[in-house]
């Protein structure tokens, strides 16, 4: 565990599509953050996902073979009913459309967690739940065009799950945002309060943010003006990698959490040995010079020349049979 994490002194890890999906965990995940530990780096969990509590989140971290405490997590929920707090008189009614662990959020700052428009909320925190219907939606929907404050824990438009991706809270919140012509106040990443709370709570100075998301880890990570490294066992493809915008690239990329127990310099997104890119053909056009044993070595350096000065889609050609099979093998 030396190369990639010299000079960090905490990771700070995503959760969905980055260390489990659903109710599984990625590949060798479990074993990678355990010896992350026992190289005496500093773990948080930070997750956009509200649907459970640090303590339901630690368990099942344990259970998957990640000895976890709550204190290790942080989620958009926690995030959520601290920014309430500061806004609310204690005892405020809350409207919450997600899961038992954010009513008990909710609790636990100080406010009232209601169910109905008719109880007079004074806001609605909104977070992810498998069982939220358009009853509960309903009432927030009253309740956000009668003036509660809304707040929405994250805005992830899909989840990671050991079936695929499937709907995830901000496909919610975009249900509550055509039927209220409102924008929730976004608690979790990328806003920076999650980030905050977990760099805060270990005292780092140094950390790396890992994650499978551009417009949330990522984004969250530069906005917070922390390195990222981005792997692709979640969401993000080597397509939406390539095309992202400043404010969403990450420093390093890799295919899933293995890639730590490499060296810094094999996973940097700059032009790499073997490969060579050349901008022709309306988009890039690569040559395989060399033999490289990682194919993503292929996309850091297609990513390195894109975007010096560029940004958005952009067709890839092969400029050899070497650089034919290393694309289709990405998935570019």
């Amino acid at each position: 565990m030396s190369g990639l994490l010299d000079g960090y002194d905490a990771v700070l890890l995503d959760l969905d599509g980055t260390v489990v999906r659903g109710t599984e965990s990625v590949p060798e995940a479990p074993d990678v953050v355990n010896e992350l530990r026992q190289a005496g780096q500093a773990v948080q969990f930070i997750t956009n996902n509200a649907s459970r509590s640090p303590d339901e989140v630690a368990r099942h971290l344990t259970a998957l073979g990640v000895r976890t405490t709550p204190e290790e997590v942080v989620t958009s929920g926690q995030t959520a009913v601290a920014l309430l707090a500061t806004q609310l008189p204690a005892g405020g009614a809350v409207l919450v459309v997600g899961t038992e662990a954010l009513v008990a959020a909710v609790r636990s700052v100080g406010l009232q967690p209601v169910t109905a428009a008719a109880q007079r909320p004074a806001a609605v925190v909104q977070g992810h739940s498998p069982d939220t219907g358009w009853a509960r939606l309903a009432e927030a929907c009253l309740a956000i065009r009668g003036g509660a404050i809304w707040v929405a824990c994250n805005v992830d438009p899909t989840l990671p799950t050991e079936r695929g991706l499937l709907p995830g809270n901000g496909a919610m919140v975009a249900a509550l945002r055509a039927a209220t012509d409102q924008e929730p106040t976004v608690a979790g990443k990328p806003a920076r309060p999650l980030l905050d709370t977990a760099v805060e709570r270990i005292g780092a100075r140094c950390p790396l943010v890992v994650g499978d998301r551009l417009d949330t880890d990522i984004a969250g990570a530069r906005a917070a003006g922390l390195d990222s490294l981005l792997v692709l066992s979640g969401v993000a493809d080597a397509t939406a990698v390539l095309a992202a915008p400043p404010e969403q690239r990450p420093g390093y990329l890799g295919a899933d959490l293995r890639v730590l127990r490499r060296s810094l310099t094999e996973t940097l997104i700059q032009a790499r040995p073997g490969w060579r890119v050349e901008l022709a053909k309306g988009g890039l056009l690569l040559h395989g010079d060399g033999v490289s044993g990682d194919p993503l070595d292929a996309l850091r350096a297609l990513c390195a020349a894109w975007w010096v000065e560029h940004s958005g889609p952009v067709q890839v050609h092969a400029g050899d049979g070497a650089a034919a099979t290393v694309l289709d093998m990405v998935g570019l």
